[in-house]
């Protein structure tokens, strides 16, 4: 059945009320969110990544320096070494106490960590090392144990 509209004198559908279709067309979703909330979140995931990236390095290299001046400090604690030149055997001498010891081994400990760290505070690890070993073998009398020590105590001064 055919009905005419009465405003205009034109045939009309039994739906009137809707919009004509365009020609050949449908009628398009709207655009998705998610390459926008995606991209978001990968920017601030990214972001974030930098930031502690960088905040974590920062703390690096003042921990390093930090473990190198500590590591001077066990160094000066453990105090004057024992002269042995004069002792056919090495022996544990009195002067020599195990809270000593362990500030040597401290002292070498901290000047590695430093040095892995930081390449800078490779010579202060080596020659505090060089001391450990002579402190730790008890002959304190070792001409290169008493050059690294010196040459450990004259970087310390630079630090």
């Amino acid at each position: 059945m055919r009905t005419v509209d009465p405003g205009t004198g034109t045939d009309a559908d039994p739906d009137f009320d809707e919009p004509p279709a365009e020609s050949g067309a449908e009628s398009a979703p709207p655009p998705s969110r998610r390459l926008p909330v995606l991209c978001a979140v990968a920017g601030f995931v990214l972001g974030a990544s930098v930031l502690g990236l960088l905040w974590a390095l920062s703390g690096v290299h003042a921990g390093a320096l930090e473990d190198a001046v500590a590591a001077c400090q066990a160094l000066d604690r453990v105090g004057e070494l024992p002269d042995t030149s004069r002792d056919a055997q090495p022996a544990l001498t009195p002067g020599l106490s195990p809270e000593r010891l362990h500030r040597m081994v401290a002292a070498r400990e901290l000047s590695a960590a430093a040095a892995q760290v930081n390449a800078n505070y490779q010579p202060l690890a080596d020659h505090i090392d060089g001391v450990s070993r002579m402190v730790l073998s008890l002959h304190f009398s070792d001409i290169s144990g008493q050059r690294h020590l010196t040459e450990a105590k004259e970087i310390c001064g630079r630090i």
